[in-house]
């Protein structure tokens, strides 16, 4: 098993480990855009239509809203697929007038406006999310933090297995791809035995 530094992103400072973590995710979504055309970064891999740039349209969203209006910090940033009206699973998926440029412009600006958020807030303010139900709808910034991390390493997750499946490119970032080494002869007779395996346990249920 091939693992991260576990040094990386430690640190004393809390908010230092939590945005260390936010931003590793980020980059992981962005960097498997890279190397694709127009259409591969759109195309719908699954049945419920996942796809690489909707995932990161959805993340901008997120961030958007997390760290603006819950915290009384408006972005000024004004998504037409976040506004009342917008057409369910808006967020996941890209028309053809909307850029990768726009998009991932987007998402940049609303790391910057996330961070900024972070930055001046202690972890403890207590901030409303104003599409939860008012009766439970009171987070402290340690709490979206935390929500945005885990929310944004599993669509990373989804990005990274679209990827692989689109044109067998793997890795968890660029500097790191956290495989097994291996040749794609090894990568087969590795993929061969897990079949075999699961169609043996098969046959013994």
């Amino acid at each position: 098993m091939n693992t991260s530094n576990p040094d990386a992103g430690h640190s004393a400072d809390p908010k230092a480990d939590l945005v260390f973590y936010l931003q590793n995710a980020r980059d992981a979504l962005l960097w498997k855009l890279e190397g694709l055309s127009e259409y591969d970064v759109r195309r719908p891999l699954t049945p419920t239509g996942t796809n690489l740039l909707g995932l990161v349209k959805h993340a901008a969203g997120v961030e958007l809203g997390y760290f603006g209006d819950t915290f009384g910090r408006p972005s000024g940033e004004s998504p037409p697929w976040l506004e009342d009206g917008a057409e369910d699973n808006a967020d996941m998926w890209a028309t053809a007038d909307e850029s990768r440029e726009d998009i991932v412009g987007l998402y940049r600006r609303a790391w910057a406006h996330a961070d900024a958020t972070i930055d001046t807030l202690a972890l403890d303010t207590v901030g409303r999310v104003p599409w939860w139900p008012s009766e439970r709808n009171e987070v402290t910034l340690h709490h979206v933090v935390v929500r945005v991390i885990a929310d944004t390493h599993r669509h990373a997750g989804h990005a990274d297995i679209l990827r692989e499946l689109m044109d067998g490119s793997v890795g968890m970032n660029k500097s790191n791809d956290s495989m097994a080494p291996g040749d794609a002869a090894w990568w087969e007779e590795y993929r061969s035995r897990l079949e075999r395996a699961a169609q043996e346990a098969d046959r013994r249920a």
